[in-house]
């Protein structure tokens, strides 16, 4: 068991090890600075099932990382939560195959409420309908799920997690996000405590900001 466990370990190592390094990552950084930074816009992210857990995710830490970021359900956008969409964002979809009928059907909309809203992509199909549609795709790498199946979403879930993390850390870096900054934002529990602990500790003269 031991050893099926380092397997699997391993095999979600190398797939994170095998996400294409291009500038379409650079270029999305840039676009959601350019819209939400130096706009006035915020990041709207999307994603069906699985995949709508990672757009949660990774829109819930960009808020808490100074970049204003919520997450639309593609569904309840066809009933009305659309309205959360203004033409200043900036639209990050997530879809494996690139073809989920549901991100369609949002894009479409998405664009039919602001003609010219800019779109990032992340996609394990680099020859997808939503790639064609998009102004930047991101490509995972395509890796095999370690699902016995080679069904469920593990793998590929995995390369969008770690890529969604990169945006976010790219971004806390382009615009100096420091702990002062996350404190304001995450004032509770552990983190908040921490982040706060670490403005006292550079006040008193230079010690880590995490000691």
């Amino acid at each position: 068991m031991k050893n099926k466990i380092k397997d699997l370990l391993l095999a979600e190592a190398n797939a994170i090890s095998r996400i294409p390094v291009t500038g379409k990552i650079e270029a999305a950084v840039e676009l959601i600075h350019k819209r939400v930074h130096k706009g006035c816009g915020k990041l709207v992210a999307s994603g069906m099932g699985k995949a709508g857990q990672i757009a949660i995710n990774i829109a819930t830490t960009f808020s808490s990382t100074g970049t204003p970021a919520v997450f639309l359900h593609p569904s309840d956008a066809q009933h009305g939560d659309l309205g959360v969409i203004r033409k200043e964002d900036v639209l990050l979809l997530i879809s494996n195959s690139g073809k989920t009928r549901e991100i369609l059907e949002l894009l479409d909309l998405s664009r039919n409420l602001h003609n010219h809203l800019p779109i990032i992509l992340i996609t394990g199909n680099p020859d997808s309908p939503l790639v064609k549609l998009s102004d930047v795709a991101i490509h995972t790498g395509n890796p095999d799920e370690i699902c016995p199946l080679g069904l469920t979403p593990t793998t590929s879930t995995t390369t969008m997690t770690v890529i969604g993390d990169i945006l976010v850390v790219l971004l806390m870096e382009k615009i100096g996000f420091n702990n002062e900054d996350y404190a304001k934002r995450h004032h509770g529990g552990y983190l908040g405590e921490r982040a706060r602990g670490g403005e006292r500790a550079k006040e008193r003269g230079g010690e880590g900001a995490y000691s």
